[in-house]
């Protein structure tokens, strides 16, 4: 769905947008449990049916508070509330250009972070009220303000439905909402330097969340909705999310004292030990200290210190935009990649090591070369990298289909095994070695040699490792499960690379000579792209991407570049001139060459390096190219291959130029006085549809 052109229409034809992909019915709340706490009368209305004077964002933080409505969703709601403390990454969520006034159509959209990309998600904003025209999920502490709403509706989508979102944890809607990385703490362990990490966290664009002990506990009736939940003697709620809003060092009468200030995403019940609202340890501070700290309201916020906050909460999860919270390293920037694969039954879904190692090493294996960064000042030891496993749903319902169990081994590779492994002599026929065989992982111990498999969408761990080569096996516990993944690698310094194109493609010659020449590459620490190809290889669409994606494409550091595969396979249309579904060595040598000159080209005109080129870059680069098109051409081509704002990424730029240029020599080839052809309709069809 296109927010912009949805919007456009509607106010064109002066109605309100209705979504029909997810409708104002049941069947968008759920079908179990949740329908159950639903009021008998459920109605949905829009905001201008419900407030006068409806807004849908407010600039002060305090009116962005939120309260938790039916659906048992503290994890995602924690998270929200830590995402108001900081409004540039909030507004990458819930862009602020949107309100109930100025070209208002009953349409408004949200941004969320899916596997590596940003996903718009549109919805209308009918929402479920009870029949006094109260929100029965989320509302806002202003009455009047509907963000939050709206944005709870927008995920509830996005994840399948409301009931969807019953059972979650702070962590995975910390990644949604900014594609960071997450450091989680369990607090019972705790390391000693937690108050420079939570100091450092607070001052570097992290967001943080946390989690309560299940207890014994008297029930609680403060709060319709959680008439079943438990809340302890203490005011905690048993089992809950909280959001960490802050911390702060006070001088009491008989020294320094840690705090941290949390808020229940409910908006009340408060914590009532020391520090809380009401305690006597006010008393302690002075009285400039305590005016501005103490706050005797019961919104759900309050403070604790840090000694308590250990013993009371499960662990703690710190979301970061980039990952260096736990390097000493202050203000150095980090470098990220991330591969995407599968795990396939019979193929490679090889399972754990330890649940059945026959099998292990079909995993996907990818290569990792560590390298020192020269600002570091720990360059000669060990470089501080953080690795992350995520796993992809199997259903459009996040909550129908349990996680699987998974993790990931990491290898170290002594030098001295490459030449065997990388042997430029084998013959070309022969298997491809790329792969390491099953003996190595017989003979060899694993860096993280207690692996751990959890049963959670993202495993991430942080080690500290020596300069050199690595591979990275990820897996499920156990063999033969199936799913999508991603695996994302965050250090000062690195080179991330597929082990190999696939088993059945490294036993051909394209792909023996394409996964040596990319994992040389990438041991020369980008070296040189080119390469050297024998006998008569054909490679597909599939084939195609890997390829175009496993190369180290130069000057492009500054954001991930990547191909999918439908413009792979239009790419493959373009320059399949025998209509074969492949393309041959020539074919692709031809690919190749405007391949590096888009890029010269590309990189000239994105002068802002956005990795986009709007339509003045646009009509810049295609000149540039030597090709004359008009205005309208130009822009009809924008509107076929940009995004919702008309601006065109390097791999739209690449399916652009190939399908000006094939069609232009496609022309001149065909006319016979330089004005016009005649085609029959077998041609007319071949170069309309194949093309």
């Amino acid at each position: 769905q296109n927010y912009q052109a949805l919007l456009e229409t509607c106010l064109k034809n002066k109605c309100l947008f209705t979504d029909d992909s997810f409708p104002a019915h049941i069947s968008s709340i759920g079908t179990g449990a949740l329908l159950k706490k639903l009021p008998r009368n459920l109605q949905w209305k829009r905001p201008h049916a419900l407030h006068r004077s409806p807004v849908f964002y407010a600039a002060n933080r305090k009116q962005l508070d939120l309260c938790q409505g039916l659906v048992e969703n503290c994890w995602f709601l924690a998270a929200l509330e830590a995402l108001t403390f900081h409004q540039d990454i909030l507004a990458a969520v819930v862009p602020q250009n949107q309100s109930f006034e100025r070209k208002y159509a009953g349409i408004f959209h949200f941004r969320f972070w899916h596997f590596g990309e940003w996903v718009d998600v549109v919805v209308d904003d009918r929402l479920p009220v009870n029949e006094v025209g109260e929100l029965v999920f989320v509302s806002s502490a202003s009455k009047n303000v509907f963000w939050g709403a709206l944005l709870e509706k927008a995920y509830a989508k996005f994840y399948g439905s409301y009931e969807d979102l019953q059972i979650g944890q702070v962590s995975e809607a910390l990644v949604d909402f900014t594609g960071g990385v997450n450091t989680r703490i369990k607090l019972a362990a705790a390391p000693p330097d937690l108050w420079d990490i939570l100091t450092r966290a607070t001052y570097s664009r992290s967001l943080m969340g946390c989690q309560t002990h299940l207890g014994v506990s008297f029930p609680s009736v403060s709060l319709p909705c959680i008439q079943t939940t438990k809340v302890l003697k203490n005011g905690l709620v048993a089992g809950h999310a909280y959001t960490v809003t802050g911390i702060r060092k006070v001088t009491c009468q008989y020294g320094p004292e840690n705090l941290v200030r949390l808020r229940n995403p409910w908006g009340k019940i408060e914590w009532k030990g020391d520090w809380s609202d009401s305690s006597y340890k006010w008393e302690l501070l002075s009285p400039k200290e305590k005016i501005l700290l103490r706050k005797k309201k019961e919104d759900g916020e309050f403070w604790m210190s840090l000694r308590d906050f250990k013993i009371h909460f499960v662990d703690l999860t710190i979301c970061k935009l980039t990952p260096d919270l736990m390097s000493q390293e202050d203000g150095k920037k980090w470098m990220y990649s991330l591969k995407s694969g599968r795990w396939v039954r019979g193929s490679t879904a090889g399972g754990s090591l330890g649940f059945c190692n026959g099998t292990f090493w079909m995993n996907p294996q990818y290569w990792l070369n560590v390298l020192s960064a020269e600002d570091s000042k720990k360059s000669l030891g060990s470089c501080n990298v953080v690795i992350s496993l995520m796993q992809k749903h199997s259903s459009k319902h996040r909550n129908r289909a349990p996680h699987l169990f998974i993790g990931y081994s990491l290898y170290k590779v002594q030098r001295i095994a490459l030449p065997f492994l990388l042997s430029p002599n084998r013959k070309s026929s022969s298997p491809c070695k790329l792969k390491l065989p099953p003996a190595f992982f017989t003979r060899h111990q694993p860096v993280n040699q207690h692996q751990v498999f959890l049963d959670e969408r993202e495993v991430t761990h942080d080690f500290h490792l020596e300069p050199g080569v690595y591979v990275i096996i990820p897996s499920t516990l156990e063999p033969q499960q199936e799913s999508e993944f991603i695996l994302r690698v965050f250090s000062r310094k690195h080179v991330l690379r597929n082990g190999a194109l696939e088993t059945s493609d490294a036993s051909s010659p394209w792909g023996a000579v394409w996964t040596r020449g990319l994992l040389l590459l990438q041991l020369e620490m980008g070296g040189n792209t080119s390469f050297t190809l024998s006998k008569n290889p054909e490679i597909n669409a599939v084939q195609l991407q890997r390829i175009l994606n496993n190369i180290s494409w130069r000057n492009f550091q500054s954001f991930h570049l990547s191909f999918s595969l439908d413009a792979c396979q239009g790419i493959l249309a373009l320059l399949d001139l025998n209509a074969s579904g492949t393309l041959s060595i020539q074919e692709f040598r031809v690919l190749w060459k405007r391949l590096l000159f888009y890029l010269e080209v590309f990189q000239k005109r994105d002068t802002s390096r956005s990795g986009k080129l709007d339509l003045v870059e646009l009509h810049a680069a295609v000149q540039e190219t030597g090709i004359s098109l008009s205005n309208e051409v130009c822009n009809l081509m924008a509107i076929r291959y940009g995004d919702p704002d008309l601006k065109i990424s390097f791999e739209s730029f690449v399916c652009f130029m190939l399908r000006v240029e094939i069609m232009g020599e496609a022309f001149r080839n065909l006319t016979q006085d330089g004005k016009g052809i005649y085609l029959r309709e077998s041609e007319w069809m071949m170069m309309t549809l194949y093309s």
